[in-house]
């Protein structure tokens, strides 16, 4: 167990590494961010900052060194990093999920080795695998690569008419998966935190909204029946548990409709803080950096009570210009992550508006 005034590292210096070092400031915990992006948003909240490429092992070394455990705000750090610090000083998560979840067709079969259901899918190394593929899970379809997606990137919808081989030049031939289309009612997601002792705790389900393929906003509590949020749940707790995971982790899911039947399958796991847990910083007791903090620091974890019904919105690019609008309304809080100058498709911020019980 961490004692106040120790440092955690965080790799990564985006917005997620932000609200973490700002929760663990709250408990009297330093934060030392590592990213290669100079501009990177965390460093100005945290209390030491480390600006050098993943591969550059000298840097890599002192980081460590000046740490006393190390996480991580997104799934995609290289796995060379990952190692390199883990012989050094404990990494939570472990790397060890790091390769599980960066690639696609590896989680999935992860997921399918534990009973828990997904959109029926198949490898995809060539156009001739992209048609044995699409005779296996049908059309409509999605190509997915296997690495590196997110956001709608690296991602070609197969209509049931549709062109699979423009699809196929659509991701330039990267190593992929197809996975059957799933005309899902709603997609939820369910934060779930784990400590080191094994205990778990989850955020209530959310419910999400996309636009674009980015999550604009998220509404808690969601719209499902309470033996499907229960469901939801438990899943995200066996996936925790089967990870033997230390931290916050997102998992995504469809909700899906057969007849009377509601059933939910698993769409994408994210081994870290997660966007759709925004809301849990002003609309709940603990927020979800806050638990990803005691978890690494081998602290307890907090019972999590939603304060209200809460919405988050994402402020998405030239919409971060008009975030002032919210300062006034009753209920909302405003989180602008310091990005600089927006662009197009860029989370800039987001806004939490909490309606009392």
């Amino acid at each position: 167990m961490l004692k106040a005034g120790s440092t955690i590292g965080i790799v990564g210096g985006g917005q997620l590494g932000r609200m973490l070092a700002l929760a663990a400031a709250r408990l009297g915990l330093h934060c030392h961010i590592y990213s290669p992006e100079k501009n990177s948003c965390a460093f100005e909240v945290a209390a030491a900052a480390t600006c050098a490429p993943y591969d550059d092992e000298t840097a890599l070394a002192r980081f460590a060194a000046a740490c006393d455990v190390i996480t991580y705000e997104f799934e995609n750090v290289p796995a060379k990093t990952a190692a390199y610090l883990a012989r050094r000083k404990p990494v939570l998560p472990d790397p060890r999920v790091l390769e599980i979840t960066q690639d696609r067709l590896i989680e999935k079969n992860f997921l399918t080795e534990l009973k828990i259901p997904t959109a029926p899918y198949a490898s995809v190394h060539s156009a001739t695998q992209l048609a044995e593929g699409i005779a296996k899970v049908g059309l409509p379809a999605v190509l997915k690569t296997k690495q590196l997606g997110y956001d709608g990137k690296g991602q070609a919808k197969i209509a049931k008419n549709g062109d699979p081989a423009a699809a196929w030049r659509s991701v330039r031939g990267a190593p992929s998966i197809v996975e059957g289309f799933i005309a899902f009612e709603r997609e939820v997601s369910v934060i779930a935190a784990r400590s080191a002792d094994g205990k778990v705790e989850c955020f209530e389900v959310t419910e999400n909204e996309h636009r674009d393929h980015i999550l604009h906003t998220s509404r808690v509590p969601a719209k499902v029946t309470p033996a499907l949020a229960a469901d939801a749940r438990r899943i995200a707790t066996r996936i925790a548990k089967a990870f033997d995971y230390v931290g916050v982790l997102a998992v995504e899911m469809f909700e899906v409709r057969k007849g009377r039947t509601r059933t939910l399958m698993v769409n994408e796991i994210a081994p870290r803080v997660h966007n759709s847990g925004h809301w849990t910083i002003d609309g709940a007791t603990v927020s979800q950096f806050e638990q990803h903090i005691r978890a690494v620091a081998g602290w307890p974890l907090a019972k999590p009570v939603r304060l209200g019904k809460v919405e988050m919105i994402n402020l998405i690019g030239d919409e971060v210009n008009d975030a002032a609008q919210w300062l006034t309304v009753p209920g909302a809080a405003v989180h602008v992550y310091g990005k600089g100058a927006p662009s197009p498709g860029r989370k800039m911020g987001h806004v939490t508006k909490v309606i009392s019980r």
